[in-house]
């Protein structure tokens, strides 16, 4: 049986009632598997670190930040941890030196008009100032069970999107339409299957499921967490995910975040949707 492993909910969009924490549009998770202690994404503000300390989360003890892609609101936490970690290296609190993991495209600048940069609110430069930065478009054991699948292959037609006004700025400053190639996710392994854990699934969530059983060479899917992007979905592409999850008999589906809750409702007809939200804990 695979150690056991949990993951807490810092940010999302919705928080679960009874729970005294608040959200934003955003996404961070905290993770532990294997011994480590991970921190994934880190939403739109310091809410994270708020959201942490309430619930007794200590994140000075990190051993690392993962990041699903460079968009802001899953990154915009990256000044306040960085104050964060500078405080307690003044105050000579102990704390851990976390590392980032993330895709080599996760820090360009994103312009999307009329805003300058939707991406990182920090550049790479300033980033690699204060942590030892890995950077990959392949997949990375992180621990034994748990996985950063690097680059989502994307097979399938209907889950392709135009960048539209999105926008990304390469290393030799020329500018592209941004499909968001830098878009990734972690797999656990499980004893029931696999559990894909999402940022924004910007490059489709069957997409990412089908490259999670690649690298993890295991077809089960036992629960799917995070976001779908299937904000304002055509009829087409959410008939032909719920179909597609549907066939993964899923334990548990808990779309949150870029998910609407019309989506919500539609992929309830046939796949385990569950609540999400701010507090909410799960463990293998």
């Amino acid at each position: 049986m695979a150690p056991q492993a949990s993951l807490t909910v810092l940010v999302d969009n919705n928080t679960l009632i009874e729970h005294p924490f608040f959200g934003e549009p955003g996404l961070s998770f905290h993770i532990q598997a294997g011994g480590k202690n991970i921190l994934f994404d880190t939403g739109y503000s310091d809410l994270f670190i708020q959201n942490a300390h309430t619930m007794g989360i200590d994140l000075l003890k990190l051993d690392m930040i993962v990041f699903s892609h460079g968009h802001n609101d899953h990154t915009g936490g990256l000044p306040a941890f960085i104050r964060y970690m500078n405080e307690a290296i003044m105050e000579d609190i102990p704390h851990t030196d976390p590392g980032i993991l993330c895709h080599p495209f996760c820090f360009y600048p994103r312009p999307k008009m009329p805003l300058p940069n939707i991406g990182s609110p920090v550049p790479e430069g300033e980033v690699r100032r204060h942590f030892a930065v890995t950077t990959t478009a392949e997949p990375y054991r992180i621990t034994d069970n748990l996985f950063f699948l690097g680059q989502i292959e994307r097979k399938n037609s209907f889950e392709l999107h135009d960048p539209g006004k999105r926008t990304i700025i390469m290393p030799d400053g020329r500018s592209e339409g941004d499909v968001i190639l830098d878009d990734s996710a972690l797999a656990l392994k499980t004893s029931e299957g696999l559990v894909i854990i999402t940022g924004c699934s910007h490059s489709g969530i069957c997409n990412i499921v089908e490259t999670a059983r690649m690298v993890c060479q295991e077809e089960r899917v036992a629960g799917i967490i995070g976001g779908l992007h299937l904000q304002a979905p055509d009829r087409p592409l959410l008939e032909k995910t719920r179909k597609y999850l549907e066939a993964l008999s899923l334990n548990t589906l808990y779309a949150c975040h870029c998910t609407s809750l019309s989506s919500k409702i539609f992929l309830a007809g046939k796949c385990p949707v569950m609540e999400t939200g701010v507090g909410m804990k799960l463990i293998w």
